[in-house]
């Protein structure tokens, strides 16, 4: 948690967080000693119905940092090894069309379970046919009430690879598509002979799954420890499409580049929408009268949208303030 005061974080999303794990937080937030606001999804590789095992919290704890009111639940493997649930075979390897680690069937009778018991549900969804089956389950029990997805705030974690009709459909519904942009440039050397020309326009489309969206919203993330902690390797693959060096497989302009966040968007991806996501955009997300002072102070103007794009990994945290106290640094 140092390391995440460190790099700016105030809060953050634990994408699967098993008993031991929430038990642990909520020891120390009832010490006062939980250094960051932690929204924890429950998670269990149990067998059975789980979601009577994880306990519920909202603003637990001395400073009111945790909050337990959702799930993560899995249905596919990832495009690295081939293991992303695809509707057609992969191009580069068309005896396969991946996995899914848990059927439709099944999936579609654990999530309504979660979902009748009152749970957030967040699925990690990869390919393109991980992600029709949990919009299809999701359009099911977001069909006869027209409150429940701003009430509910199903989340599809990733929405890597989706039909271009799907990111309309997700947008239509207020499906909020979580994602992290490093995947976009840790994956952009292989995924287009991985997946073909066609299937490509609807990889890793982040202007266009912002653009779709109902409530305009598109949380970014890290999935730390896939990827790197710090929330700027984020902000710089959403706005620039390129590697660290400056690289991509289309050159020095970014990797389909019309899928370029602006500097405003992925701010706002990590803030505003994010605490959306986490049912927080009332106190956090935004500093404005009324709400948490939750801020850090950077080196530099990383919003410039006329600055170079490598300035962006060269700012540096020097303080990470949370509730108005300084946690990181100075001022």
């Amino acid at each position: 948690m140092t390391d995440a005061l460190s790099v700016g974080l105030t809060s953050v999303h634990d994408a699967a967080a098993g008993l031991n794990e929430i038990n642990i937080f909520s020891r120390l937030a009832e010490e006062g000693q939980l250094p960051i606001r932690v929204y924890a999804m429950g998670h269990s590789e149990a067998d059975d119905y789980w979601g009577d095992k994880i306990p519920r919290m909202e603003k637990h704890g001395l400073d009111g940092r945790l909050t337990v009111r959702s799930v993560k639940l899995f249905t596919d493997g990832a495009l690295g090894s081939w293991g992303a649930a695809l509707l057609e075979p992969y191009t580069d390897k068309p005896d396969t069309r991946g996995i899914m680690r848990t059927e439709e069937g099944p999936l579609r009778e654990t999530i309504e379970r979660f979902w009748a018991d009152g749970w957030g549900v967040n699925i990690h969804c990869i390919g393109d046919r991980a992600n029709k089956i949990v919009l299809d389950i999701f359009e099911g029990l977001l069909s006869n009430d027209s409150e429940a997805a701003a009430r509910r705030r199903p989340r599809i974690e990733h929405a890597q690879i989706m039909r271009l009709e799907d990111v309309q459909r997700a947008g239509r519904l207020g499906v909020i598509t979580s994602v992290q942009p490093t995947h976009a440039t840790s994956d952009m050397w292989y995924a287009e002979s991985r997946l073909g020309p066609e299937r490509i326009k609807g990889a890793y489309a982040y202007q266009s799954l912002l653009r779709a969206s109902a409530n305009n919203v598109l949380p970014l993330g890290s999935d730390f420890p896939v990827e790197g902690i710090n929330p700027l390797l984020g902000f710089y693959a959403a706005v620039a499409r390129l590697d660290v060096n400056g690289e991509s497989p289309h050159g020095a302009g970014g990797w389909y580049s019309s899928e370029r966040l602006t500097r405003a968007q992925a701010l706002k991806g990590m803030t505003l929408h994010a605490a959306y996501a986490a049912f927080s955009e009332d106190e956090l997300g935004s500093l404005v009268a009324g709400k948490k002072a939750d801020y850090v102070i950077l080196d530099r103007d990383i919003m410039n949208e006329d600055a170079p794009f490598a300035d962006i990994l060269k700012a540096k945290v020097r303080a990470t303030v949370i509730d108005g106290h300084i946690a990181y640094g100075g001022i």
